[in-house]
């Protein structure tokens, strides 16, 4: 009953106690954890939950993207970096404890209509690769031949790169060189000859800038963006871009109308 009173106080958001099933430290300050509860059932490749902080003096819930999703087993894997207290107290916490979770929210990545004759490019940077992570899995499944292109800043940061390559080729770059191609994705991404059916993206301001220009005119190409939040529904426009050619006074809420975007309909 408690449920379902949630789903119809917010819509399409539920509010649920998801239970801790593991938490590891994948990287330094990159923890990959996983959730269980019946809102995974509701969850898409693309969207992302928001956190409440078990701790009465952090009032606003942290936005964490979704990895990976098995609804058979009602599990899903999110992997967040540590930036600050409230992130921290997460990777604090243990496997049987709870977390109040909103969501899943925001309009994920169009995949629908491609199949084996399809090729993709995703392309992520840093805590930016973990959302790609469910998109290559589903497209793989479908037969759709996935390229990644991946950049990190250093060899210690890598993160994900084998799990990219069950699903195709993977490419990865290091800002330092110590690890994969030295330099950006870009550099990469402008070597590749192939045409692409759709490209997904998802990264710093810097890389999706590059890839919302590459891409503007692509007809399925699309760009997650990242940005801070207050209430996370949409209505307090915390987290609002402009739309190209709409002027200053235009919005759209990341919240909301994203996180996903079509290349070419906002400014980065």
């Amino acid at each position: 009953m408690a449920e379902e009173t949630c789903k119809r106080r917010l819509g399409k958001i539920m509010l649920e106690q998801m239970e801790i099933i593991s938490q590891s430290e994948i990287a330094p300050r990159i923890f990959s954890i996983e959730l269980a509860g019946e809102m995974v059932l509701e969850m898409q490749p693309g969207q992302f939950l928001h956190m409440r902080v078990p701790d009465e003096a952090k009032l606003l819930r942290r936005p964490i993207s979704i990895s990976a999703i098995d609804k058979e087993k009602k599990i899903a894997r999110l992997i967040y970096r540590v930036e600050g207290d409230g992130t921290r107290i997460f990777s604090r916490m243990q496997p049987g404890q709870r977390i109040d979770c909103m969501g899943p929210q925001g309009n994920g990545f169009d995949v629908s209509g491609l199949g084996a004759k399809d090729k993709v490019l995703i392309i992520g940077g840093g805590i930016g690769v973990p959302p790609l992570v469910e998109v290559a899995k589903v497209l793989h499944a479908r037969g759709v031949e996935v390229t990644s292109v991946l950049g990190f800043g250093t060899a210690t940061s890598v993160i994900l790169e084998e799990e990219l390559q069950c699903y195709g080729r993977v490419l990865v770059t290091t800002d330092d060189g110590s690890y994969g191609q030295q330099g950006y994705v870009s550099q990469v991404v402008d070597q590749l000859s192939e045409e692409f059916s759709a490209v997904y993206a998802c990264g710093a301001p810097g890389m999706l800038a590059y890839v919302n220009q590459a891409f503007e005119h692509h007809p399925r190409a699309y760009i997650s963006m990242e940005a801070r939040m207050a209430c996370g529904m949409g209505a307090c426009y915390a987290c609002v871009v402009h739309p190209k050619d709409q002027g200053a006074a235009a919005h759209k809420r990341v919240c909301e109308e994203g996180p996903v975007f079509q290349t070419g309909t906002i400014m980065v």
